[in-house]
């Protein structure tokens, strides 16, 4: 029987709507799951309500862009290989649009009952300041606020600015003033994080009370989306096939969409679903390794990594752990920007959860990603998720990041007691898939006073 049929004996149901939107398919049991968490703003900062909007034409349509789909990819080795692909919106192309549109929507609702202004700022390696941007503009487009009452603000780090996008937000001149993008030169990826401080810090003291400013980092804001994936999975994929082990693959910064995975796991059994227990396998790479150190080790201590040395053809080697590649072109290499958060808070939660039910941690290289491109595009042909035939097109690795790793855990025997993987596509793109925000667009900064002053000079004129 599906979910979403009902009868006397039945779980309750999770389905709120028909709908190929999850937000929207299962607008009921995330309205819910927010309201569980509700908000501990720290130090007198602002957060609005986890309450979300009601439900009618105009946040269905808000919320459409968020779908996903379940596709077969064949098997490795013997074991059946899964992708659950949560880019499908064009906008984006990556799993965020989910927890900004949930964070966006919170905002509307906490517009539409105080009447207060938001600016959400939120620092970002690049993808999640795409798809707040993308969030907001659905906002403005299905009229569930107006351009003065929501408003965005983003820093990313210069690394990254092949990334950002134009959209409404900044191809109209007065929707670009109000929603400036901000871009950090000259500073490692990371420090957007500390930059992003202290310009709320400034805000702070600023006496500015013209709008609220919200700095949506924390991890119940992205928990409360990605409960979806699991509900999801459980109606269509694998979720309610309690006697499969199936290993869930993400490459991951901070392992947010997975410990979202396991909240909706751990709400479906709350409502009396019969689910497996999801094992995990977080695929990262060199410059930040920290979530598989901690897997493995139960410490961030980089000198669990092991000792790499230069062979005579320029490739640096080890084979003291397969956890690790094999070959990488420089130990210390970072292979996709979008991960640059170092020893992140999630990590004993998610060590935890791969000691109560399995998986492990792997880390690949850009090298080992080049070697196997062919073989994880054929292996995606088997999905509408395209990849480029030339690997140099591609801006985005983290789905081939999370493939390699996949394909390297088998063959390295680190997946014994799987009886499948389910590889959760969190983001791939390509040059030719967007259109780049021009440099003019784009504020370049390297401080908060900057920020602040670029911010509140648009409010005083």
């Amino acid at each position: 029987m599906s979910v979403n049929e009902t009868a006397a004996s039945d779980p309750s149901p999770l389905v709120t709507r028909e709908s190929p939107s999850l937000l929207t398919r299962y607008y009921r049991a995330v309205a819910e799951c927010a309201a569980r968490y509700g908000t501990v703003p720290a130090d007198g900062e602002f957060e609005p309500s986890m309450r979300l909007p009601e439900m009618d034409a105009r946040v269905a349509e808000f919320l459409s862009p968020a779908t996903a789909g379940l596709y077969d990819l064949g098997d490795h080795r013997g074991l059946p290989l899964r992708l659950l692909d949560l880019r499908q919106n064009p906008h984006t192309q990556t799993t965020k649009t989910f927890a900004s549109l949930i964070i966006v929507a919170r905002a509307v609702r906490h517009i539409q009952e105080t009447g207060e202004p938001v600016v959400l700022f939120s620092p970002s390696s690049g993808n999640k300041a795409v798809a707040l941007r993308d969030a907001v503009a659905r906002a403005l487009t299905a009229g569930l606020v107006q351009p003065d009452q929501l408003r965005v603000v983003t820093l990313t780090p210069a690394q990254t600015t092949g990334k950002l996008r134009s959209s409404i937000l900044s191809e109209d001149a007065e929707l670009r003033a109000l929603n400036p993008v901000f871009v950090l030169d000259d500073a490692p990826p990371e420090t957007v994080k500390q930059v992003g401080r202290e310009f709320k810090s400034l805000f702070a003291v600023s006496g500015h009370d013209g709008f609220r400013l919200w700095h949506s980092l924390r991890l119940e804001n992205y928990r409360v989306a990605d409960i979806v994936r699991a509900l999801y999975d459980y109606e269509f994929g694998q979720a309610g096939r309690t006697r499969l082990r199936t290993v869930h693959a993400h490459a991951v910064s901070s392992a947010f969409g997975l410990l979202g995975y396991q909240s909706g796991i751990d709400l479906l059994k709350e409502l009396g679903h019969q689910v497996a227990d999801p094992s995990f396998l977080l695929v990262q790479h060199m410059a930040t390794r920290d979530m598989v150190l901690h897997t493995l080790n139960g410490s961030f201590d980089p000198a669990n990594t092991p000792e790499y040395t230069k062979g005579p053809d320029g490739v640096w080697v080890q084979d003291a752990s397969p956890h690790f590649p094999r070959r990488t072109w420089s130990p210390r290499e970072t292979l996709e920007h979008t991960f640059y958060t170092h020893e992140p808070p999630t990590a004993p939660e998610m060590s935890g959860l791969i000691a109560a039910h399995g998986g492990t941690g792997i880390v690949v290289s850009l090298k080992e990603c080049m070697d196997r491109y062919g073989e994880c595009r054929e292996l995606l042909r088997k999905s509408p998720v395209p990849l480029p035939s030339d690997p140099r097109r591609l801006t985005e690795w983290s789905l081939v990041m999370a493939v390699t790793g996949v394909l390297n855990a088998i063959d390295r025997g680190l997946l014994p007691d799987a009886d499948g993987v389910t590889v959760h596509a969190s983001g791939t793109y390509g040059r030719d898939d967007y259109t780049p925000l021009p440099d003019a667009w784009i504020n370049h900064v390297d401080s908060a006073g900057q920020i602040l002053d670029t911010v509140l000079g648009k409010v005083r004129s």
